[in-house]
């Protein structure tokens, strides 16, 4: 079945609108002089943990602005704990006990002589009653408004939204299911066959693949309609499910947006976020590869008509499926910073945690951000972004909990990385993997490669499994530096692989031996060594370094 081809796009009205909106925008920027001189807020509540955490509080330090962390019993003494101001303990490790307790998190600001919240993301950030609840109790929300969230916080008012302003959605079901109702088996089963098959049954509320089934046939859907049910209502206390076409190949691809009270809203660049598992991304890079400026630019006004539809103001993303016939297609807006904003920040040159504090004090949006936007289309660098977690990418990204022995981290030109975390941490089994973001930046896609390989050599952790050995096989591998990308590159190129041949996988993984290190003892198990580096002739290391490094650079656990 073949997918129905998008009406064409008419950006030139709406791009007028924002651009005469930007250049007032602009003028009453460049109008404070050198810039606000005064701090947006006295103090800022961040809601968040890790990471994000500490990248929020920095820009707060840097906007004069004090900085307030919350935390668990877990993160007492957490990265982002002490790089706050001042920390408020919510409660005992788990999240529906600590982070999740918005009233918690509110009586805690309040307390504390806060005057906003700073969500992140994950937790409470997407949620419109927590936004709601902080603007009653006289706080601001650093974020979207609670009736922007609310409008595409379900997937399917946002599929509804978007068809309704004129952007291709994936082919699917509008309505939720009648997943509870007997007699309605036949009708869900007649959409289905107008969708074709294979398709998906989704979650209305959430992701991060939560509630989700692929169905190939007509007899699976009655199954997976129940099964997809019951774990979205497990996990988001909603069990409504909808239908979606399944487009594949595909490549992920979503468009950073910022609106502000003018109501300028403007797109500063896309992401190709296609490198994933199970809707997990694990790599992330901007611009996306292979897009033409007139591609560029029909993404861009495609993601800004949703926004606008939605009546955006602060930070958002707008998602999209990119098809074999060069198609883009809706999936859905999230009204939040995202983990991978930081690669848009290394290309777009804009700090886009300020520009969220700024807006949400009422700024318009800055010079930076308008000249970013007019520019988006003609990026003049490329980041790339791997997600360090502490899984265990030979058996299937399980996570690892432990205690962080040596921990070195990367520099050098045109290198960052995000992390709360020091040598000696514990890394707690409550809540995400993530424990670092590594991202380089170069003037165009093969430079900051070949900069990715050289980063993660300098890598050094031990005492958990981190994700590590599965990003330099990424940056050493041919299809990934063609940009032969689709949404099933991991299940093709890394998981057949590490079914095959272990040994094989790992010579690839890394440049040095890779060894095994017994957390509670000093034995050492060590793997022989490994083939040159694919990617730009780059040897494979020396023998000196192979000796300097082979007891303490990667730990992979003995079969």
């Amino acid at each position: 079945m073949k997918l129905p081809r998008p009406g064409g796009i008419s950006a030139t009205a709406s791009l007028r609108k924002d651009r005469e909106a930007g250049e007032r925008a602009s003028d009453a920027v460049r109008s404070q002089a050198a810039g606000p001189t005064d701090p947006p807020f006295r103090r800022v509540l961040v809601a968040n943990r890790g990471e994000i955490a500490v990248r929020i509080i920095r820009a707060c330090h840097e906007l004069g602005i004090e900085a307030m962390a919350v935390f668990s019993d877990a993160d007492a003494t957490a990265g982002h704990v002490r790089a706050a101001d001042s920390a408020v303990r919510l409660g005992s490790a788990p999240a529906t006990e600590s982070y999740l307790r918005g009233d918690a998190i509110i009586e805690a600001a309040l307390s504390g002589g806060a005057e906003a919240i700073h969500p992140g993301y994950g937790f409470l950030a997407e949620r419109a009653s927590f936004a709601r609840a902080v603007e009653a109790a006289g706080l601001v929300f650093i974020g979207p408004s609670a009736e922007s969230i609310a409008a595409v916080g379900d997937k399917l008012a946002a599929r509804r939204l978007a068809r309704a302003a004129g952007v291709p959605v994936v082919p699917g079901t509008l309505e939720p299911a009648a997943v509870e109702r007997p007699d309605g088996v036949e009708a869900i089963l007649a959409e289905a066959d107008g969708i074709g098959f294979p398709l998906f049954v989704k979650a209305a509320a959430g992701g991060g693949g939560r509630g989700m089934r692929r169905v190939a046939s007509r007899g699976e859907l009655p199954a997976a309609l129940a099964a997809g049910s019951a774990e979205a209502l497990a996990a988001f206390g909603d069990g409504a499910v909808y239908l979606e076409r399944e487009v594949r190949p595909a490549r992920h691809i979503e468009v950073q947006l910022l609106g502000d009270e003018t109501g300028t809203i403007v797109a500063v660049g896309e992401r190709d976020c296609s490198i994933q598992r199970r809707n997990q991304k694990l790599v992330e890079e901007s611009p996306a590869p292979g897009l033409t400026v007139e591609e560029r630019r029909e993404l861009h006004e495609l993601a800004v008509r949703v926004a606008r539809a939605a009546e955006l103001r602060n930070a958002a993303t707008a998602e999209f499926l990119f098809d074999e016939d060069r198609r883009f297609w809706f999936l859905e807006v999230n009204t939040r910073l995202q983990v991978e904003h930081a690669v848009t920040e290394l290309t777009s040159g804009i700090d886009l945690v300020r520009e969220q504090i700024l807006i949400a004090a009422g700024r318009p949006l800055s010079a930076a951000t308008i000249a970013a936007a007019h520019g988006a289309t003609t990026p003049g660098r490329h980041a790339i972004e791997v997600r360090l977690t502490a899984e265990d990418p030979a058996r299937s990204f399980a996570p690892v909990a432990g205690r962080i022995g040596r921990w070195s981290m990367p520099s050098g030109p045109g290198v960052r990385v995000d992390t709360a975390i020091e040598a000696g941490d514990r890394i707690p089994p409550d809540y995400d993997s993530l424990i670092a973001k590594i991202l380089v930046v170069d003037d165009d896609r093969d430079a900051a490669i070949r900069r990715l390989a050289r980063v993660l050599d300098e890598v050094e952790v031990t005492g958990i499994q981190t994700s590590l050995p599965f990003h330099r096989f990424v940056a050493a591998h041919r299809g990934f530096a063609a940009a032969e990308l689709s949404t099933d590159w991991v299940a093709a190129e890394w998981e057949p692989a590490m079914e095959s041949d272990r040994a094989a996988a790992l010579s690839l993984a890394s440049p040095v031996a890779v060894s095994v290190a017994e957390e509670a003892g000093s034995r050492t198990t060590t793997f022989s060594a490994v083939s040159p580096r694919l990617v730009g002739g780059h040897p494979s290391g020396s023998g000196w370094a192979r000796a300097g490094r082979e007891d303490d650079v990667d730990r992979w656990p003995a079969r």
